[in-house]
């Protein structure tokens, strides 16, 4: 499924799925990051292109990774929150999860959230602080499954349409895919005419 289902839309309706716009705009996201590898490479591509994205970065990558950080931010893009640690919200106490969220947030300026893995039971969502809003997606690129082509990849993303936020990945399991499929994507949309914002 390149699409989130509308079930889930509508099982969590509180939830970012898309974003009304006027005109051929769509949202660019990355998690994950930054990465000391993929992130540079990353940013220079965007730059290359003039194109801004938002970074939903796991706050422990933020520590390590500071000048990648201010060099996301000098360039325009937005940073988000994606937990302190990559938490998987079905394998920690909602305790530690709402902590995690909270130590993120002490060093990422931002309340928008996205749970890694695309987690979050209703129960751990009604505990996070209302200044958050849980941002997800509505185009799944799968760069980090291999049983996914890219080809196959490429081809799904001309079905991409207006306010669709779109969600690639920014670490080491997703480096060498992630080169083979962004351009050729980016490409194809800016041929139709998208413009890319960031969320905010």
């Amino acid at each position: 499924m390149f699409r989130a289902p509308k079930i889930l839309q509508w099982l969590f309706p509180s939830r970012i799925w898309g974003i009304s716009v006027p005109n051929k705009t769509i949202f660019l996201t990355f998690d994950d990051g930054p990465d000391p590898e993929i992130t540079p490479w990353l940013l220079d591509y965007l730059a290359q292109q003039d194109l801004k994205a938002t970074f939903f970065c796991v706050g422990s990558n933020v520590v390590r990774e500071p000048e990648i950080v201010a060099r996301m931010l000098s360039n325009g893009h937005a940073i988000a929150n994606h937990t302190m640690n990559h938490e998987n919200e079905s394998k920690v106490s909602s305790k530690d999860y709402l902590e995690s969220i909270e130590d993120a947030a002490k060093i990422i300026d931002s309340n928008l959230v996205r749970p890694p893995y695309g987690r979050l039971s209703k129960s751990t969502e009604a505990k996070i602080p209302r200044k958050y809003n849980i941002v997800m997606w509505s185009w799944l690129s799968h760069d980090y499954n291999p049983k996914v082509s890219i080809a196959k990849i490429i081809q799904r993303a001309e079905k991409i349409k207006p306010g669709d936020i779109l969600v690639f990945h920014d670490n080491k399991k997703t480096e060498k895919r992630l080169k083979e499929l962004l351009p050729p994507i980016i490409q194809g949309l800016k041929s139709k005419g998208f413009q890319f914002e960031v969320i905010k």
